[in-house]
């Protein structure tokens, strides 16, 4: 049998580019020959991610609906999307893959329909507990549809469905790393408790002015914070804290490359209800306050954090209400010991342990049975 070659495509945020390229990593672990291409979107954060792991990528020049739909702005993205679409046929018929995997964004959208009217098979991978409008719409065009949350067979056709939980980022589980060499990295003290705020890969105004609203009640504590704060927002928070001091047990950044070290040395974790970092945060069994972001399709994001709330595996603070309520639940939370094992205790028992292997399985047997 000749080698097998597969196209993933999606992207858009860290939330789908860390799980495709998990997934890809997964394959070549278990068929060291494959070829993986990825398919992105022209201008996303993919065009630099993907190569940067050790994977070719073309791009297309598709954007996302505005919304509400009706806009004659969509015009444009609709004229885009049939553009993007005969690139990816081109690109399929070139690349001459054996099966086509959509991880969300907006890539995938056209690369799987044009990989469905050639004739390849299709696997999807819905990471959030409310699908999104994109694999929605792929969903009958699909083999298989890879979830992470029970309860998806009112978006999906039952039959299809496998319940694989979602991949995370390798690396994350380093059994020799301590807290003691983590909170190192980072100047803080092993012993004082710590609270890591990250907003997403691309960061989170409301999250950072809620700490930067809460910088009096910071220095006054005895808790250690490590602020990741995202690109976009770095300039204009350093500006800030000239301006109002910046307290001495705050550690700042615009990106945390190691969330490894991050994870290890926090004993709390404020973060947006991404999916991605909702099953990071699970499996690594890490107490959460999650801040759901009101800027993403369906609310999505409230569904994902509510699926913990519910078992008791993580807090949740309205966006609106960060600002006031967010620091404050944190220092409290963080001190509480026994709150902290138990919401740790119930986020673990959460986890998928083996998602990139699982989906890469049924990846590589849809593949096989297409030769």
């Amino acid at each position: 049998m000749s080698e097998l070659r597969i196209i993933i495509s999606g992207g858009g945020t860290g939330g789908h580019i860390f799980p495709a390229v998990s997934i890809a990593n997964a394959i070549r672990e278990l068929e060291p020959q494959a070829k993986v291409l990825f398919v992105g979107a022209e201008g996303r954060m993919e065009m630099k991610r993907v190569p940067a792991a050790g994977y070719e990528i073309v791009g297309l020049p598709i954007r996302g609906l505005y919304r509400p739909l009706w806009k004659p702005a969509n015009i444009g993205v609709f004229i885009d999307f049939l553009k993007s679409k005969r690139l990816a046929k081109k690109t399929l018929r070139e690349f001459h893959p054996d099966v086509a995997v959509g991880v969300g964004g907006y890539a995938s959208s056209a690369t799987l329909n044009a990989a469905y009217e050639l004739g390849i098979p299709c696997l999807i991978q819905e990471q959030n507990s409310y699908a999104g409008l994109t694999n929605k719409t792929l969903a009958r065009k699909a083999e298989k549809i890879c979830v992470a949350y029970e309860g998806m067979e009112r978006f999906f056709p039952k039959e299809r469905i496998i319940l694989t939980g979602n991949p995370v980022r390798q690396g994350l589980l380093d059994p020799t790393l301590t807290k003691t060499e983590s909170s190192a990295i980072f100047g803080l003290e092993p012993d004082l408790p710590t609270v890591l705020i990250i907003g997403g890969s691309l960061g989170a105004r409301t999250i950072n002015e809620s700490v930067l609203q809460n910088l009096g009640a910071i220095a006054k504590s005895n808790i250690q914070f490590i602020w990741q704060t995202g690109g976009y927002y770095f300039k204009e928070i350093q500006e800030a804290l000239e301006q109002k001091g910046k307290p001495a047990n705050l550690y700042v950044t615009d990106f945390i490359a190691r969330m490894d070290q991050a994870y290890k040395a926090a004993d709390l974790v404020i973060s947006r209800a991404g999916a991605s970092s909702i099953s990071e945060l699970c499996l690594l069994g890490k107490p959460s306050i999650l801040v759901p972001s009101p800027n993403v399709a369906e609310d999505h994001q409230t569904c994902n954090a509510m699926a913990l709330v519910k078992k008791d595996a993580a807090l949740m603070v309205k966006d609106a209400e960060a600002r006031d309520r967010l620091i404050p639940l944190a220092m409290e939370t963080v001190a509480a010991h026994e709150r902290l094992k138990t919401l740790g205790e119930n986020a673990y028992k959460m986890a998928y342990k083996d998602s990139a292997k699982i989906i890469a399985q049924e990846v590589i047997k849809l593949a096989k049975g297409n030769k």
